[in-house]
């Protein structure tokens, strides 16, 4: 049985497009939307080409078309085709650019690359050697220490728990507000990885303070440093680490 140019035609294309889907189905590892279409825009001219290449394949491909368009006997339809083929054309053109509620997927570093100096409390800090003068105390004088960070606690639930959350973990009263989260302290990966001068710079600066060569950040911390003093920022410092455990690197380490 001799099948129809027409029908062959799109055999052959839905055929070709189930190939290049088959990877997503089968292997999870789809073959991206924009490369597919590009696929199927080269697979279809081919196969028109290839068919119309003698007058006996032009008629075959073309003949069924006029005649649908033409023949009186076929109105029905034609009318049921005209119909389909526009909702059709609109519900593929709508996929591709009906709008997205989701948050777009960005790759943020969570440690960007400090600069080697920062001018912040009226002072040029150079982060490379610049260490927290009251971390010293820890072992010098422990309940001065402590009292310090006490005070850094209150720096803090005055000014950072509505983000960062009571427990430190990015759970405040606001975080839902942003995207990303703010910055998980409780987590082995964020200030256990660090050193006290780099929470300085982030603390002092925020999210304005970020490099610019790895713009856009996502940042929405305040620039700290116009709203507390230096000795602020390094007790609010000693509280974070002494809360949660974890020990600042430090440049011997």
């Amino acid at each position: 049985m001799k099948i129809p140019r027409l029908l062959l035609f799109v055999i052959i294309v839905a055929v070709v497009y189930g190939i290049f889907k088959a990877p997503g189905f089968f292997l999870k590892q789809p073959i991206p939307s924009s490369l597919i279409l590009m696929y199927m825009f080269f697979v279809v001219i081919t196969v028109l080409l290839w068919m119309t290449s003698t007058e006996e394949g032009m008629q075959g491909l073309v003949g069924p078309i006029k005649a649908l368009i033409e023949d009186p006997g076929k109105k029905r339809l034609r009318n049921i085709v005209f119909v389909i083929v526009p909702l059709v054309a609109g519900f593929i053109t709508y996929q591709q650019i009906k709008p997205s509620y989701e948050a777009p997927v960005e790759l943020r570093s969570i440690h960007p690359a400090p600069p080697a100096s920062i001018k912040v409390f009226n002072k040029t800090f150079s982060l490379q050697t610049l260490e927290n003068p009251y971390r010293k105390l820890e072992k010098e004088d422990p309940a001065k220490f402590t009292q310090l960070v006490k005070e850094g606690g209150e720096v803090y639930f005055k000014n950072c728990f509505y983000c960062h959350g009571d427990k430190l973990n990015g759970r405040g009263h606001y975080a839902h507000g942003f995207n990303p989260l703010p910055l998980n302290f409780t987590d082995i990966g964020t200030i256990a990885q660090l050193q006290e001068s780099f929470l300085f710079w982030r603390i002092s600066t925020g999210g304005p303070g970020l490099p610019k060569e790895a713009a856009p950040w996502i940042s929405s911390m305040p620039i700290w440093g116009n709203f507390l003093t230096e000795d602020d920022v390094w007790k609010v410092i000693l509280f974070l680490y002494n809360y949660t455990g974890y020990v600042p690197r430090s440049w011997e380490k």
